[in-house]
């Protein structure tokens, strides 16, 4: 019995280095699910003034309108479509994108060329479903004026299927402009940028104006979060102005020629003729 007893203690002798020359250590605890959650979004303040925290000007909070624009020059070898409501006008021709065979006359036009639109203050966005449409189908690249400056953005134009699908995509961020009639909602992959109201958009109207300072503050700041998106939409409710929504993109712009993002999407409603179809 004794010698059984020697010959045990001697192979656990043996056996134990052996383990610790393979692996024999204590396993790591697996990380609380709560480190798994995603890094909270940055706060917009509802301060007199603030200072983004890049370094960058501080935000003004008395002047709502008074805000540089920003942008790309204009191109030079683009055709110039001004838009007057139910019409557009390219030099001296006029076209009804409503009417099909207006529209596919345009069309032709257009084919493969740079497209400018240029705004007025009167059309919306639900009166130019059909020509945005045409255009991202057939035109080469398409941007969209300011109606205060000199500066245009180059669009990627999508409609609401289209949209849906970009958000389908497995990609950080989805940035997102909403703009809607009591200011911009900024959302995001994770929820929305807070606001000073948690119920209301996150850049409410300020003095019955769009608060176009506080927008682009807050564009730095999901920047400065979401480093590796590339591109945002903007989503204006279907009854914006073409021309506000110009203004809104203006935000996405730091300096001359300089966006936070490299993609600037603008959606707009799905054509009549084609939700009736579907």
């Amino acid at each position: 019995m004794r010698s059984a007893s020697l010959a045990l203690r001697g192979f656990v002798v043996v056996l134990c280095p052996l383990l610790a020359a393979v692996g024999c250590r204590e396993e790591k605890a697996a990380e609380p699910l709560q480190s798994l959650k995603p890094e909270p979004l940055p706060s917009l303040s509802t301060g007199a003034s603030q200072a983004p925290e890049d370094g960058g000007p501080t935000v003004p909070r008395d002047a709502p309108g008074s805000v540089p624009v920003y942008g790309e020059a204009l191109p030079s070898n683009a055709l110039r479509l001004s838009l007057a409501g139910e019409q557009v006008r390219l030099g001296s021709e006029a076209f009804e994108p409503a009417r099909p065979e207006s529209l596919a006359r345009l069309a032709e036009r257009v084919k493969g060329r740079e497209v400018l639109l240029v705004p007025d203050a009167d059309t919306f966005l639900a009166q130019v479903s059909e020509l945005l449409a045409m255009l991202r189908d057939s035109a080469k690249a398409v941007w969209l004026a300011h109606p205060d400056a000199p500066v245009a953005y180059p669009l990627v134009l999508r409609d609401e299927d289209g949209f849906r699908a970009w958000l389908a995509e497995v990609a950080p961020g989805k940035l997102r402009i909403i703009q809607r009639a009591d200011g911009f909602e900024l959302s995001t992959s994770v929820g929305k940028l807070p606001g000073p109201d948690a119920n209301g958009p996150s850049v409410p109207v300020r003095e019955g104006r769009q608060d176009l300072a506080m927008l682009r503050h807050g564009l730095r700041l999901l920047e400065g979060r979401f480093k590796q998106s590339e591109d945002i939409c903007l989503v204006p409710s279907f009854g914006t102005e073409v021309s506000q929504a110009a203004r809104a993109l203006g935000a996405v712009y730091t300096a001359p020629g300089e966006p936070l993002f490299d993609t600037l999407c603008l959606v707009f409603p799905t054509p009549p003729h084609v939700r009736d179809a579907g």
